[in-house]
């Protein structure tokens, strides 16, 4: 009797199928660790967005830069105080920017600001309030100068 030098049918599909166990294993936990790393993207950005914040309140005479166009602001500033827009990785598009509110709708006189993003849920909101409490629901990451 001659010995074959290949494998059989049932065990390349036995070996195939070892893999896809082993692949439907690797995935939800892959998963899972992509929604950390943003996670952890969105904590380290609205903290970052939050110091410029902070920078351009004191170098611009006690104001917060307004909510509109906030980012182009900060990037704007001389000297430069953010080198490039920050995407909340949480947002309907890759464009989706951090929302940033302050506590009444006048840079000048308003006292607190929040940064947030939408979080993993995708549908996070926070505020601020005048007095400095931020409100936070859905899953959302913020950082801000309330409490």
């Amino acid at each position: 009797m001659k010995k074959s030098k290949g494998f059989t049918l049932i065990e390349l599909l036995i070996v195939m199928a070892i893999i896809a166990i082993l692949i439907s294993i690797a995935i939800p936990s892959f998963r899972g660790m992509q929604n950390e790393a943003r996670k952890t993207k969105a904590q380290g950005d609205t903290q970052t967005i939050q110091i410029a914040i902070e920078t351009y309140y004191k170098d611009y005479n006690n104001q917060y830069p307004a909510e509109a166009n906030y980012q182009t602001t900060l990037i704007a500033a001389s000297p430069q105080i953010l080198a490039a827009p920050t995407y909340d990785p949480f947002g309907a598009t890759s464009t989706t920017t951090y929302t940033y509110s302050i506590s009444t709708h006048d840079p000048t006189t308003s006292a607190y600001y929040i940064v947030y993003s939408v979080g993993p849920n995708g549908n996070g909101t926070a505020s601020v309030s005048n007095t400095g409490t931020v409100t936070a629901s859905n899953g959302a990451i913020w950082a801000s100068n309330g409490h």
